[in-house]
């Protein structure tokens, strides 16, 4: 590379995005500034993180932008004048101009083996897949995650592991990969090799409703599910008496002493944890949480039902719905009833005596 210690710019919005920050600054690397996703567009962001003070104290001029694909960033990023536009951690997708503002280019991250996975929520994938990632920095082009690789750190995934799990052996990959390759990207090295796409495989993206918990599922299934859906994820979640419950942490259980309706709580020990009946073996449900619940708290004990019998609502909702339609036609009697008298009584009030 001609240009040695390039002008950085870096843009993202989770904790991944501060890792590289810090680990940019930590190795002596030239960043020039620094954008990050704004709280008020942070809602549907998992793992939210700010990086304005990580910049500050590294003097580095911050922006808070909602949309990265404004003119109003485009022109920040422009005084900027980057070589390099790092953008790690960013669900929005940078189109051009922007993309076109960087001298040398821009570069991606993603924590799997790419080409393998490339895609959408690649935590909860790698969870779930049960296979080694990787922190890997691409040269961004305009596919998804397809262009040349400029470093593969790999971490192991465990079969037990839960998504913050994987999210700590990530970040620590990212500062093994940056700690590495800054150095060289100073010394002015620079060799990204081309990803075999005829080995690519794709993630599609994954949202809060998919973790939904379906009892009659395997224990192993659902207890993969709870993992890849914790924190920092929304959690996967059930149904209790009209209450949403978030499961954080459950494993399946070796025990041929209990059996039961799926769906059923089995068993609750002293320490609050529910032995639950799925379609396949039993799951211990160790941490939970009743959300956004109000009033009376349903007790969770054994012989509860968790989850709703799609034709038990279906028979609850009909005869709702046939009650309501008696209650619309007696109203409707009721009514025409008053009108019948109302017209009566105008009637009589306007005959004339002889």
């Amino acid at each position: 590379m001609s240009n040695p210690n390039p002008r950085i710019v870096l843009a993202g919005s989770v904790v991944s995005s501060l890792r590289g920050l810090d680990a940019l600054v930590r190795n002596g690397a030239n960043v020039v500034g620094v954008a990050g996703l704004a709280k008020s567009k942070s809602r549907l962001v998992s793992g939210y993180t700010r990086m304005d003070d990580s910049a500050a104290r590294a003097r580095i001029p911050y922006l808070d932008f909602e949309d990265i694909n404004t003119e109003e960033v485009c022109r920040a990023v422009e005084g900027w004048a980057p070589d390099l536009l790092f953008v790690v951690g960013l669900s929005q997708i940078v189109r051009r101009p922007l993309l076109s503002l960087p001298t040398i280019g821009c570069i991606g991250f993603h924590p799997t083996w790419l080409p393998i996975g490339r895609g959408r929520a690649p935590l909860a994938w790698l969870v779930l897949d049960g296979v080694p990632g990787a922190a890997t920095f691409f040269l961004m082009n305009a596919d998804v995650d397809s262009g040349p690789i400029l470093i593969q750190e790999p971490f192991f995934v465990g079969a037990t592991d839960y998504a913050a799990d994987v999210e700590q052996k990530m970040l620590d990959a990212i500062d093994r990969a940056l700690d590495q390759w800054i150095p060289r990207l100073k010394a002015g090295e620079w060799d990204p090799q081309p990803q075999d796409d005829t080995a690519a495989t794709y993630n599609g993206s994954r949202r809060p409703e998919d973790a939904l918990i379906q009892w009659d599922k395997s224990a192993l299934e659902i207890a993969s599910l709870v993992r890849a859906a914790s924190m920092p994820h929304p959690g996967a979640y059930t149904y209790v008496s009209g209450h949403r419950l978030t499961i954080w942490r459950a494993e399946p259980m070796k025990d041929n002493r209990h059996r039961g309706v799926v769906g059923r709580i089995l068993k609750l020990d002293a320490a609050g944890h529910l032995l639950v009946q799925t379609g396949g073996g039993l799951i211990c449900v160790t941490e939970y949480e009743i959300d956004g619940a109000e009033g009376v708290l349903p007790h969770l004990v054994p012989g509860v039902k968790l989850g709703y019998e799609p034709q038990h609502e279906i028979h609850r909702l009909v005869s709702m719905i046939t009650r309501l339609q008696q209650e619309v036609r007696e109203l409707h009697r009721v009514l025409a009833a008053k009108d019948e008298h109302r017209t009566m009584n105008v009637s009589f009030s306007g005959e004339s005596v002889s």
